[in-house]
């Protein structure tokens, strides 16, 4: 039976429970994510690289009855963690049971825990300098998506020192600190990199130290090769869709290899057919760029725009409630519903269709610094990740076994 581990989680500036597993495929054919996500309605974390639910007592029973029978459950971390908060709570708290599903070590029956409120365990002049953080992305003018990153490892490094002020960190104690988030939390390389990311943030940016951290070493990233479904799993994939505002949506997502939130922010405007081109307004990286614009889905836009009703207005894919741009966990959605319709059982996510057109077009011959173009990248580096999976390089090589075996004097 596979091993699920529950660890305390803050995140987007609420409490949670992690939720790690191995990538196991189960008897029945699923995997241990479709449990988390289609039946315990888990979210998942690309900065933390897990599954987590908001640390409830409702949530956490979900989970366990969910799981029941299919998955043991370590909570010895989590456990730990609401101990610590029952100390520092006093006998405010609420009694939470806790089953244990697993026989890893014995658990009590009830843990108590605080019910789910929005305070941190910050110190007053540390609470300042949490404020002086915020402002100071706010007016660098950082994307939401890096201010709440930022703002989240920051708090967590907040919590960990408690009365210690901040600002009186040197680079030994910052190191020190590191250390102990790498051997004791055993946070991964990439959690690693945004937690340094964020501490160099507040002393050089905030505090106006002189720069220091090229004294503290950075952990080794690993190489992740990006993932991708090949041209029968693409058929089949928009094959499954039968709404035809959510097939011209994954139609261009493809077709141009855009990010899911510049699907989501692309208007009706931004489609050129005289120049045959898609312009891309504040990217990632607030960079604007164009793609090009296939003729095959202008028509299939065209037609789109012309039959769906209500008939958007000013984004090229309205949403029907708000008339405003859709989601981005709505289109992500939709693209897991597509992929289980059409038995697709890697774990791929919508981001799967921008890697695939990159590796596409590198196996078509197209020059990779073209490719670096198209999709926005800041660095070759980045893009050259394609090179990896493309096989456009790979087919024509033999395997020295060939030649060998074709010598003659091998049995079978």
């Amino acid at each position: 039976m596979e091993t699920v581990t529950l660890k305390p989680l803050f995140h987007r500036g609420a409490e949670c429970i992690g939720i790690y597993a191995a990538q196991s495929r189960l008897p029945s054919g699923a995997t241990l994510n479709y449990y988390f996500q289609k039946k315990a309605g888990a979210m998942w974390s690309r900065t933390h690289t897990c599954w987590y639910i908001l640390l409830s007592q409702k949530n956490y029973e979900m989970l366990a009855n969910v799981l029941k029978g299919i998955a043991q459950l370590d909570v010895m971390e989590l456990k730990k963690y609401l101990l610590e908060k029952q100390k520092s709570a006093g006998k405010e708290n609420l009694q939470v049971a806790v089953p244990v599903i697993s026989p890893i070590k014995p658990v009590p029956a009830k843990i108590a825990v605080q019910h789910i409120k929005q305070t941190l365990v910050i110190s007053k002049e540390n609470n300042e300098a949490l404020q002086k953080f915020k402002q100071q992305l706010v007016l660098k003018s950082y994307s939401p998506s890096t201010i709440k990153t930022y703002t989240n490892e920051f708090i967590q490094f907040l919590q960990t020192i408690k009365n210690v002020a901040a600002s009186d960190f040197t680079v030994q104690r910052i190191k020190d600190y590191l250390q102990y988030c790498f051997e004791e939390l055993k946070l991964s390389e990439n959690t690693l990199h945004s937690r340094m990311n964020a501490l160099k943030f507040y002393f050089e940016q905030v505090l106006k130290r002189e720069k220091f951290f090229w004294e503290i070493p950075r952990p080794k990233k690993s190489l992740i090769l990006p993932r991708l479904l090949n041209e029968d799993e693409l058929r089949r994939l928009f094959n499954a869709l039968a709404n035809k505002k959510h097939k011209a949506m994954l139609f261009t997502a493809y077709s141009a290899g855009l990010r899911v939130s510049e699907i989501v922010n692309l208007k009706i405007a931004h489609i050129d057919s005289k120049r045959m081109q898609i312009f891309i307004e504040r990217a990632k990286g607030k960079k604007d760029r164009y793609v090009n614009l296939s003729p095959l889905v202008l028509d299939i836009l065209r037609k789109y725009l012309q039959e769906y009703k209500p008939s958007p207005k000013t984004y090229l894919f309205e949403s029907e409630q708000t008339q405003a741009a859709y989601p981005t966990r709505t289109v992500q959605q939709i693209f897991a519903n597509a992929k289980q319709k059409a038995g697709i059982s890697k774990e791929v996510g919508i981001h799967s269709l921008r890697h695939s057109f990159a590796t596409h077009l590198l196996d078509k011959g197209t020059d990779i610094k073209y490719i670096k173009d198209l999709l926005g990248h800041f660095n070759i580096k980045t893009t050259e990740r394609y090179l990896h999976v493309s096989k456009q390089q790979l087919v024509n090589i033999a395997s020295p076994f060939d030649d060998l075996y074709k010598g003659g004097d091998i049995d079978w």
